[in-house]
């Protein structure tokens, strides 16, 4: 998954709903910056659930779209097998080649 809208809530929810994390707290503040700085030329059908005010509280509280639930699920599935990449990177200069 590239997008970074799609990976934003699926870690919110993934966090705030089900209180099994995908990611590090650190790496979700990255991931919400990102999201910030970029915000105007990421695409996404669900961008309109994630406002800059979210983002730059590191947070969202709204509701979160049947497709989010079942992409986490689908995730954890998924993340069992050995070949599957992290969610996100370990360091921060790596987040432009991740979602380039």
């Amino acid at each position: 998954m590239k997008n970074p809208i799609a990976r934003y809530l699926m870690c919110a929810y993934a966090y705030y709903e089900e209180d099994e994390p995908l990611i590090t707290d650190m790496q979700f503040d990255m991931l919400a910056k990102y999201i910030l700085q970029n915000y105007d030329e990421i695409q996404h059908f669900h961008k309109d659930l994630v406002t800059k005010d979210d983002l730059e509280a590191g947070t969202y509280l709204g509701k979160y779209p049947e497709r989010v639930k079942g992409a986490v699920k689908s995730w954890r599935k998924l993340r069992k097998k050995p070949q599957l990449k992290e969610m996100m990177p370990r360091t921060s200069g790596a987040l432009d080649d991740f979602f380039g």
